[in-house]
């Protein structure tokens, strides 16, 4: 009997976004007929490099509440701002009963949260934070807080985001050429300069080459 041939296997695809499942529950609808079970599946999304979302999903099965907050997780999308793996500024937010107080930290502190707000804060990609919920201990509300905080954070001007460095840094490794941004006036200037050197080089080609006459040998006196 000839053995069965062995498939070859599939390498899987790197996904785009990391997820982690905050909560799954059981809820009960009650209709006509009686009542009506479901699941509830919380699920917050991230590539840990400033981008985060959270999605809520409901169905029959716990796998299909999953898949429907992730599709509900890529449509709520976020991107956070980062300086030196932290915050730019501390603030505190409420939604419902849920209070969260965000404060920016040193390297090497690490995520000081719990709950929900330590997944959501570690797939947005932020590496060190003072993080703190006041008040309702409800995970879904205090998911939906600390998603509003993070909206709330405002870019600062006289720093650089981490994402711009990694930027940077990749094109130096890959050989690209830095932009730089130059005025008006000062790339006129550069552009005059050039054409004024390029000007000598023209003439100098446009002119024929001299030719050199042979040196005449002395006529020999009779």
């Amino acid at each position: 009997m000839s053995k069965p041939s062995k498939r070859p296997m599939q390498k899987k695809e790197a996904k785009e976004f990391e997820e982690e499942v905050i909560e799954i529950s059981r809820v009960t609808r009650v209709v006509k007929g009686g009542r009506r079970l479901r699941f509830r599946a919380t699920v917050v999304i991230g590539d840990k490099k400033g981008t985060v979302g959270y999605g809520i999903g409901k169905a029959a099965e716990v796998q299909q509440a999953i898949q429907k907050a992730v599709s509900k997780a890529r449509k709520r999308l976020l991107k956070v701002p980062t300086y030196n793996g932290t915050i730019p500024h501390q603030i505190q937010v409420k939604f419902k009963a849920s209070v969260v107080f965000m404060k920016p930290a040193s390297e090497g502190t690490g995520i000081i949260a719990g709950g929900a707000m330590r997944q959501i804060l570690g797939l947005s990609g932020i590496k060190n934070i003072l993080a703190k919920s006041l008040g309702s201990t409800n995970r879904i509300n205090t998911a939906k807080a600390t998603y509003k905080a993070l909206t709330l954070m405002r870019e600062r001007k006289d720093m650089e985001m981490d994402k711009i460095k990694v930027e940077r840094t990749e094109g130096k490794e890959r050989g690209t050429p830095e932009v730089r941004r130059v005025s008006k006036k000062y790339a006129k200037d550069m552009a005059y300069a050039d054409k004024k050197m390029a000007r000598p080089a023209q003439q100098s080609a446009q002119q024929p080459a001299e030719q050199v006459k042979p040196d005449r040998a002395p006529n020999n006196p009779k």
